[in-house]
């Protein structure tokens, strides 16, 4: 935002740009409806375009073929307190980006091979037109791909689905968005030696739909937020600078779990317990107790147990960009990743889940699926295309593309750890630890192109001495490999003390796409982990 009046002359391609961008709006908003909408079927207006596509497509003898129509919304909105250079007077830097994007894509097969091709225009000319130029593409590929596609069988589906929640975040108004976080901002900075103050609000939404040459016609709506609020604290005569995060669930819900985060109360307490943290004793390095809590744990879980896991990953296609996996296939349904306590699954149908929808980009209808059941894993994550690799029948619902532009691949559903016994608390987990740490929150971290040896800091530390929970300390991250650290795993709390974490933005593929995923657990105990000193 800037204060004052800045004209800036309106040159012809910026006039063609802001009309093209606000009719586009108009036709999506016409096409797909509002969120309110309490429709049980697809808009009769996507399914005429639908039908475009598939019509052309059967008439260029394509034995497979697929439409996703797609809106897409990211809206970012904050502040940022921190003092001018030389000054200690502070600047409050408001921020508001909301992108909006709207096409579609189409997917055929061809010969046995797949051709993909999208485009902005959302018109029946421009679907017919661009169904072809999928043809075409499917059909030079034939010569580059030896191996046909098999696509493993799905149910067809006449559906439309819209994720639960009370009030849209979209229709709330950003002064309201900016007064919420500048309020929490300015409570976190009130200490001189909190140097910087952050809070930030993020929504996205996915209008949907999707039709194949199978039958299926299917339209989603999901929105999701993410709060954010960060303090930074400096001791500039030391030269230390340590932070602290309000950590709040992401999730797929509405406004009111804004409203339910309590930004604005927690606030003082981020301010305090980052000025505890710049002065934490730096952790002594060695064999530790650790007691890590949802807030920390969900990356654990992500990246060496989410992205292990993955199919594509095993099978080397990942190689070049992320890595491949220590999973490899032969190891499916005989090798011990941990200890008996480690059950684990990959569900896109969980509450409030950041993967979670109905369906997924190949129209499969989602499930609830065991990925390590009492430490043996079991199965890996899989779309339509990739079953037979594996000798199953069908696919675990995994398929998705972060706009309508992008070709559907394999991504990660919410992978979660199940919770302990009920009886369970954290109290207990703490109790029976001698020497430890409890550590909340996620930090950076590193893992290998396998996801075998890792290592991870966090967001706050806390020392456990005989079963009670101490003082802050500083300078931690611990250092492990997959099977070790989850063989190493001997408590988990009850699921009265299950949550969910997560990223909006997590990466993979080339082109690089971003999906959003959450990871659940409980508090859980791992014995004798490597404790490192970090600089």
């Amino acid at each position: 935002m800037t204060s004052g009046n800045t004209h800036r002359p309106c040159t012809r391609r910026a006039f063609l740009a802001a009309t093209a961008t606000s009719a586009s709006v108009l036709v999506a908003t016409d096409l797909f409806g509002e969120p309110i909408d309490t429709a049980t079927k697809p808009s009769p207006s996507l399914e005429k375009l639908g039908a475009v596509a598939m019509a052309e497509a059967k008439k260029q003898g394509a034995s497979y073929a697929d439409i996703r129509i797609g809106r897409f919304r990211n809206q970012f909105s904050g502040y940022r307190l921190s003092p001018q250079r030389g000054s200690n007077i502070t600047d409050e830097v408001p921020f508001v980006t909301d992108q909006n994007s709207f096409g579609f894509g189409v997917r055929v097969i061809v010969n046995g091979q797949w051709g993909f091709a999208a485009s902005p225009l959302v018109t029946a000319e421009e679907i017919a037109r661009i169904t072809r130029e999928a043809v075409t593409v499917a059909k030079a590929n034939v010569a580059l791909q030896a191996t046909p596609v098999r696509m493993a069988p799905t149910k067809t589906y006449v559906d439309r689905w819209t994720s639960p929640f009370e009030k849209d975040p979209f229709s709330v108004s950003m002064d309201e968005k900016l007064e919420l976080i500048h309020g929490a901002a300015v409570t976190i900075k009130k200490d001189p030696k909190v140097f910087s103050a952050f809070g930030a609000l993020g929504f996205q939404s996915e209008d949907k739909y999707f039709a194949s040459l199978e039958g299926s016609s299917i339209q989603q709506y999901v929105v999701r937020v993410y709060p954010i609020l960060n303090a930074v604290a400096v001791d500039f005569r030391n030269g230390i600078s340590r932070t602290r995060n309000y950590t709040v669930e992401p999730q797929t819900a509405g406004w009111e779990a804004i409203a339910k985060a309590n930004l604005g109360e927690n606030a003082p307490r981020i301010r305090a317990e980052v000025l505890e943290h710049l002065a934490a004793p730096p952790v002594a390095p060695g064999k530790r107790d650790l007691v890590l809590l949802p807030s920390h744990l969900w990356l654990t879980i992500h990246e060496s147990i989410g992205h292990s896991t993955e199919l594509d990953r095993a099978l080397g296609y990942e190689a070049n960009y992320a890595g491949t996996s220590f999973l490899t296939p032969e190891k499916m349904g005989n090798f011990v990743v941990g200890s008996e306590l480690m059950n684990v699954f990959g569900d896109r149908t969980n509450d409030r889940g950041l993967a979670t929808i109905k369906y997924d980009d190949d129209g499969v209808l989602t499930t609830k699926f065991p990925i390590i059941e009492k430490g043996v894993f079991k199965h890996y994550q899989t779309i339509r295309d990739q079953a037979h690799f594996i000798g199953e029948n069908e696919s675990r619902g995994c398929c998705y593309a972060d706009s309508w532009s992008s070709v559907p691949f394999q991504r990660m559903p919410n992978v979660w750890l199940a919770p302990g016994l009920s009886t369970v608390t954290p109290e207990d987990l703490i109790a029976a630890v001698d020497d430890g740490i409890l550590i909340e929150g996620d930090g950076s971290f590193s893992i290998d192109q396998q996801r075998y040896n890792f290592q991870f800091g966090g967001d706050a530390f806390w020392e456990i001495k005989g079963g009670k929970k101490r003082g802050m300390i500083s300078r931690v991250a611990y250092q492990a490999r997959t099977p070790d650290f989850w063989h190493a795993c001997d408590g988990i709390a009850g699921s009265s003390y299950w949550q969910q974490f997560g990223a909006p933005n997590d990466g993979k593929g080339e082109p690089a796409q971003s999906n959003a995923v959450s990871h659940g657990c409980s508090p859980s105990r791992f014995r004798q982990i490597n404790v490192l000193l970090t600089d």
